[in-house]
């Protein structure tokens, strides 16, 4: 099989099913969510292919209905890390020297299944467990990680193309080769996709993983583990394990064989993991990779040529899709005087429409946020707007956690493009917005592309084709992922690589061979047919 050179087909983006009323996929997705709401699943550390056990345990519930536990997950302590890090050492040598095609095998087989029989598990599991409407976990836990899955191979493969040139006489290769020592892989609760792409990328090039998922989002994590473990992976390619952040990091860390760190989560928190591969990087075996996507404050740009009921739209469906949980959600928004009282008030006759609560009511738009500790940080910044004098909130502040974390969908108007929600990533279901003069449209360009530490996401609504480019121009280094006349969220694999600079992160676009690459370590290799066998040059003579 290894002189075998396989040809995968080009993939395509797996399509989103729609789930109206009365189609199957509705009803088979009703039924998973029944199943798995009448359960109660105990959910263990996977080491080296094995349920380990450990007795300190968790609970995972349903942040809409809060009071039911969908599932109680082990804690990994020290003994466990330990083991976890021995297993991918013990992985390593017999997964890198497969050939590569088996390797990206298992994951296609992966994404094939999470097309077919799993597909209404891990959609109704991040739902129940994440608090995702049908529509936005179809866009997650299926769509998007299938086009990793299937992407990441071909871009693979593209990359194993690139090789180098060869004289007359000898030959010359690159050898793409994984990192030495084992990758740690950091992950979000927002995003089942990136759950499963952390690890995985890293592992279908060779390398072996140990995968710390966000507590809020083991549910369905471990289901994820079901997936890639029907699918063909070895014991100890990947390794899960639930860790309190504070323990697994000096833990695993500290580990000299630490190859590289794969993270998907707060800029303070990445900026941590930063210090303390800093501060140990003399005692490292190489120097490890470490990527990282944090955080945002993602703006929408409005020129006065904007079409106002678009302009609207986008704001919503920005803002408040999955309860602002995105870091590439709309949260600040510069708008013209000319265009604001149509724009103000097609908002408030929007929003006065959307329904929110659980998720297995699919007419309502929002559900709940994530936990406790989110819902308190989001209302905080709701309060404040309420008493300070340079803001007022236009729409919502409304918020219940009796049954379920409830914020409603929020506008605050600044009279100041500098207070404090105009700056802050919130991470909730909360808009921002400032009216600016049209007179000092550059002006406001400028605070807009200085308006915040970060730099993810970012789009500009217009009309005059010339301003969109301009305006595009000025916040060039504002945005990883930048959009003309459409919301700044929904980025596809394979269309719309996703990443970002300054505090958003290092912006090794996933969905791409970029950061493919970064999970590499190349070898030139150059054989001389007919090696010469004298010391002398004909200069010489």
């Amino acid at each position: 099989m290894k002189e075998t050179i396989f040809r995968h087909s080009a993939p395509i983006n797996e399509p989103i099913r729609n789930y109206a009323p009365g189609s199957p996929e509705r009803a088979s997705i009703k039924a998973k969510l029944e199943e798995l709401a009448s359960e109660r699943i105990n959910i263990p550390c996977i080491i080296n292919g094995q349920e380990v056990e450990t007795g300190k345990m968790r609970q995972a519930v349903m942040p809409h209905d809060h009071q039911h536990v969908l599932g109680d997950f082990h804690l990994a302590g020290e003994q466990e890390l330990e083991a976890a890090v021995s297993a991918a050492r013990g992985a390593k040598a017999d997964w890198e020297n497969a050939a590569w095609d088996e390797r990206a095998a298992v994951f296609l087989r992966a994404a094939d299944l999470l097309a077919g029989p799993y597909r209404d598990l891990l959609n109704g599991a991040t739902m129940l467990g994440q608090s995702k409407s049908v529509f936005q976990a179809e866009i997650d836990s299926a769509c998007e990680l299938i086009d990793f899955l299937r992407f990441n191979v071909s871009f693979y493969q593209q990359i194993l193309a690139q090789q180098p040139y060869s004289s007359p006489g000898i030959k010359n290769w690159m050898e793409y080769r994984p990192l030495e020592g084992f990758v740690l892989a950091i992950t979000p609760f927002n995003f089942t996709a990136i759950a499963g792409n952390l690890p995985t990328a890293p592992a279908l090039l060779g390398n072996t993983v140990i995968w710390k998922p966000s507590h809020t989002q083991m549910y369905s994590a471990h289901y994820l583990m079901k997936l890639f473990e029907e699918a063909g992976l070895p014991p100890g390619v990947i390794n899960m394990v639930g860790a309190e952040g504070r323990k697994a990091g000096p833990a695993l860390l500290a580990q000299p064989d630490l190859a590289g760190v794969h993270f998907t989560g707060s800029t303070a928190t990445f900026e941590s993991i930063y210090r303390q591969v800093g501060e140990s990087i003399s005692s490292y075996d190489s120097y490890p990779r470490i990527v990282g996507e944090t955080g945002g404050k993602d703006f929408v740009f409005a020129h006065p040529s904007a079409d106002e009921h678009a302009l609207a739209i986008a704001l919503i469906r920005g803002a408040f899709e999955y309860q602002g949980q995105k870091c590439s959600a709309a949260s600040r928004a510069y708008i013209p005087s000319s265009l604001w009282p149509q724009v103000k008030q097609r908002l408030v006759d929007e929003i006065s429409t959307i329904k929110m609560g659980d998720v297995r009511d699919f007419g309502n738009f929002m559900n709940a946020v994530i936990d406790d500790r989110s819902f308190k940080k989001i209302v905080g910044y709701i309060d404040h707007a309420r008493s300070h004098p340079d803001a007022s909130i236009l729409v919502g502040g409304g918020h219940d956690d009796s049954t379920g974390y409830f914020i409603e969908p929020t506008v605050i108007v600044a009279s100041d493009p500098g207070y404090r929600s105009m700056r802050e990533e919130i991470f909730g279901p909360v808009l921002t917005i400032f009216v600016y003069e049209d007179k000092d449209l550059e002006d406001t360009i400028e605070i807009c592309n200085r308006g915040s530490a970060y730099a993810l996401t970012g789009c500009v609504f217009a009309r005059d084709r010339l301003a969109a480019e301009d305006i595009s121009g000025k916040l060039r280094h504002a945005a990883g992922n930048f959009y003309i006349n459409d919301k700044p969220t929904g980025a596809v694999v394979g269309q719309q690589p996703f990443g970002g600079g300054r505090k958003s992160g290092t912006n090794d676009k996933a969905g791409s061979l970029l950061n493919l690459n970064r999970w590499l370590s190349p070898r030139t290799v150059k054989e001389t047919y007919v090696p010469p066998k004298a010391y002398g040059y004909p200069f010489m003579d």
